[in-house]
């Protein structure tokens, strides 16, 4: 991958109308379409508690480029979090009921990576020392972060979208995961940057891994089996019921037939790299390529003529 071009991050004020957009956005696609669908239903909490912690980080933050990275970032996150939860409206025109797994994602990232609730409990706020609740919050959003900017890439590489998907909402999801490659060195950094040692950064991000992949396969599992249980399709609505392994299985399947999701073997592959004490996100994407289709958004385009 190339070397990231050093530029000043910027949030694009995006809008996106779904009102023509089918169910299944995807042609023919069922499976990809419900399985994408979750990440509206888990973006926008989780985006706006990746700015809650950044803001609370910052004061620690010595290094002015740095600084001005994790400002660039939080500006970006909000846009990408309100433009999520708008594509919420989507999902209910079209009779989806997503409460129940919303609640779970409330309870994630509001209780259990809460301010006031170390891992879900309040008891614990007295004897966890204020910073490292934070730093470790910190380094969990690098970790997701990594899946989101190597999904980032992925999309950018991606060709079976713009030939089998709704034009809108290919664009927000291909806007948002460019703008991920765009930023995807910030989060590590930042985790880099308020941790002691090197040893201590290593292990930390290695520990904190191991809590988030698995988290992130639940999470993204739980709203695919959500939203198609939902599906007018008696045959997709079976997908309600089947156990993670199995739709495991089928992500690798599909993703290998259609190109339309990454593979779970995809996933599993970037996890590994992260092990490696030479590991750095600048490695994992092409941010030139990211930008070049910035500049073809349809929405970044209307935007900057704002």
């Amino acid at each position: 991958m190339n070397a990231p071009v050093r530029h000043q991050l910027k949030a694009r004020r995006v809008q996106f109308e779904f009102d023509e957009t089918p169910l299944h956005w995807l042609k023919d696609d069922p499976f990809s379409t419900h399985v994408i669908n979750g990440i509206h239903l888990l973006l926008p909490e989780g985006e706006l508690w990746f700015c809650r912690v950044y803001n609370q980080a910052l004061p620690y933050v010595t290094d002015d480029q740095l600084r001005a990275d994790v400002e660039g970032f939080i500006r970006q996150e909000a846009v990408h979090s309100r433009q999520h939860s708008k594509a919420q409206l989507y999902l209910t025109r079209h009779g989806l009921d997503y409460d129940e797994f919303l609640n779970k994602v409330n309870w994630l990232f509001k209780d259990f990576l809460g301010d006031d609730t170390p891992f879900g409990s309040k008891w614990l706020k007295p004897v966890v020392p204020e910073k490292f609740w934070l730093v470790l919050r910190v380094g969990v959003i690098a970790a997701i972060e990594h899946f989101t900017g190597v999904l980032g890439q992925w999309a950018m590489d991606n060709e079976s979208w713009e030939a089998n998907g709704d034009p809108a909402m290919v664009d927000l999801f291909k806007w948002h995961l460019a703008e991920e490659v765009e930023h995807r060195t910030v989060a590590y950094d930042l985790f880099e940057h308020l941790c002691k040692t090197q040893l201590g950064f290593y292990v930390s991000r290695q520990a904190l891994m191991a809590i988030v992949f698995p988290l992130f396969i639940y999470f993204i599992t739980e709203g695919a089996r959500s939203l198609a249980g939902q599906d007018p399709d008696p045959e997709i609505r079976k997908i309600r019921r089947t156990m993670i392994p199995r739709l495991l299985w089928e992500l690798q399947r599909v993703g290998e037939k259609t190109e339309n999701v990454p593979t779970f073997s995809f996933l599993v592959k970037a996890t590994a790299r992260w092990v490696s004490p030479r590991f750095h996100p600048i490695h994992e994407g092409d941010t030139q390529q990211a930008l070049d289709y910035l500049a073809r958004s349809p929405a970044a385009r209307a935007a900057a003529m704002v």
